[in-house]
């Protein structure tokens, strides 16, 4: 697992792959991908910032359960909507990582808490050959983020640093770049904890992942998670996924 800082960044279109028959990767190339659960408060902001950001060239695709105007808003802003029965937030995320047929699969979440001007640095980085860029959002501290899921997410990087035998600096960020083969060659099992299992799996396959610290933002709308019961959930996952990747034949 490598570390990667925002100034090591290039412009998108100079990056070199380290695939040597591999062309520069470039947004006609990227699927920004999210679950949505009843977020019509932020979507429209989210869409618009992957639209600027891109250029309009990245396909965007939502896997919605809701029952509020978020699918509406959604299809209007030019994203491909894929209804769903609320299932959780893996089920969603999975089929959303899944659908597209771009190369590169970006991970999001849908409650304006991410960053997508990251989104540049983090299409570097798979151009200079990283499987995976996930982005850290506790390297800035994170205060936008309640105190108590702040600790919480520093025990899960830390119980996965130890179950992994690497260090991992945030391992239930939503926000995350995968070359396509990585996500359709592994089989996803968890819900609460999918989150982790995305990062752990292709970091005990071998795969080259890179962390890079983000921003993260106060979330527009209600969050749909219960700290606690959720904790225990992605807790549980870290431990189940770490143990069947290290003892996998």
């Amino acid at each position: 697992m490598s570390e990667h800082s925002p100034a090591e960044s290039s412009d998108v279109d100079d990056g070199e792959s380290t695939r040597a028959d591999d062309p520069p990767f470039t947004f006609d190339d990227v699927a920004v991908v999210m679950g949505t659960y009843n977020e019509e408060a932020a979507i429209e902001h989210v869409l618009t910032d992957i639209d600027e950001v891109t250029d309009g060239r990245a396909e965007v695709v939502c896997v919605d359960g809701s029952d509020d105007a978020t699918a509406e808003v959604a299809r209007e802003h030019g994203a491909t909507v894929i209804e769903q029965e609320p299932q959780g937030y893996g089920v969603a995320v999975r089929e959303a990582v899944l659908a597209p047929d771009r190369p590169i699969v970006v991970t999001t979440d849908c409650d304006d808490t991410y960053p997508m001007e990251a989104l540049p640095r983090f299409l570097d980085l798979v151009n200079e050959g990283y499987d995976v860029v996930s982005g850290d959002r506790l390297h800035h501290g994170a205060e936008a983020m309640p105190a108590f899921n702040r600790l919480g997410n520093h025990a899960f990087a830390a119980l996965t640093s130890v179950l992994m035998g690497e260090r991992v600096h945030d391992t239930t960020t939503g926000m995350r770049a995968y070359r396509r083969e990585v996500v359709q060659d592994i089989t996803w099992t968890e819900n609460t904890g999918l989150s982790a299992e995305l990062l752990i799996r292709p970091a005990m396959r071998g795969y080259d992942v890179v962390e890079t610290p983000i921003e993260y933002d106060e979330r527009r709308g209600e969050t749909k998670l219960d700290p606690i019961g959720g904790g225990a959930a992605i807790g549980k996952s870290i431990l189940t996924v770490s143990l069947s990747e290290r003892f996998r034949f």
